[in-house]
């Protein structure tokens, strides 16, 4: 009888302490949002690419990988969230160096594994972005030569323009 009271106080003193600390935790995480930066999930600002398209000229693709950067400014007066980049070829991929210096991808074509797609990420009012463009010429084999044009893809929250388009293009030779 003693062992059952004592047990049941037991289980009383851990309900109250599971609920503190619940309310602790509550009272904790409900003031840190109050101080986070909110994004909202649509915004009004624009992405814009000053020189949105690049010609690398004639490539060997003997060469080996080349590689090109585009600035991505916010023309806006709200943050611009990046939520998918992606490109059209397999032979393309990209990564974003953003204004604190905080890299991301690499960018892959949707489908194919081990590339990221998905992201978020910020870029403020006045703001710009690196995007860096990679092209493989070698990556469809002896045979892919001739004129090429490629995309890449920026997913964003914009409402007045949901997604820019970069693009490059080159003259693969297999000499």
């Amino acid at each position: 009888m003693f062992f059952k009271k004592m047990k049941n106080k037991n289980i009383i003193y851990a309900g109250f302490a599971a609920l503190f600390i619940g309310a602790l935790i509550f009272i904790v995480s409900d003031s840190k949002v109050d101080t986070e930066i909110k994004v909202p999930t649509a915004s009004a600002g624009v992405l814009s690419v000053p020189n949105n398209n690049f010609n690398f000229g004639v490539l060997e693709m003997k060469d080996g990988k080349v590689t090109h950067n585009f600035e991505v400014r916010n023309d806006g007066s709200e943050p611009v969230v990046v939520k998918k980049v992606y490109t059209s070829c397999a032979c393309t991929t990209a990564s974003i160096l953003d204004a604190d210096g905080d890299k991301y991808g690499l960018f892959g074509m949707q489908g194919h594994k081990g590339l990221a797609l998905d992201t978020s990420i910020e870029i403020k009012p006045g703001e710009s972005a690196t995007l860096t463009a990679i092209y493989d010429p070698a990556a469809h084999g002896p045979k892919g030569v001739g004129k090429i044009k490629r995309i890449i893809y920026l997913d964003t929250n914009s409402t007045e323009k949901p997604q820019t388009q970069i693009t490059f293009e080159a003259m693969v030779v297999n000499k």
